[in-house]
């Protein structure tokens, strides 16, 4: 990934209704960093932050199954979800299928670039 599209990425994840505050903070470090000598520490910590908020596709598949994930997402919500994350599994998806954690997840698998 080129350093635009590792900033486009971030953009998308801080922008997401589903970004967690903490990542959101970390994900505006980064950018606020971005192209400064502390953009590899702002990286370095970005890249904790994500590790620790973006979930996987079979946490997803567990959460949105759970009788948690049908007081979120309301029962034909968590069904619709599950279905929605099985079949992107099925096409090798690894991560959560919401905006924050597609982003942050295509980011995960590029991390080096983060860190370049």
């Amino acid at each position: 990934m080129t350093k635009q599209e590792i900033k486009a990425e971030v953009e998308k994840m801080i922008a997401a209704p589903s970004c967690c505050p903490e990542l959101k903070t970390e994900g505006e470090a980064y950018l606020k960093a971005f192209g400064t000598a502390g953009e590899k520490a702002a990286a370095e910590s970005l890249i904790r932050e994500m590790k620790e908020d973006v979930t996987s596709i079979d946490d997803l598949i567990a959460f949105a199954g759970s009788e948690e994930g049908k007081q979120v997402f309301g029962a034909d919500g968590a069904a619709k979800m599950t279905e929605d994350a099985k079949a992107a599994k099925s096409h090798g998806e690894k991560y959560c299928i919401c905006p924050a954690c597609a982003a942050g997840g295509k980011l995960l698998d590029h991390e080096a670039d983060l860190l370049k």
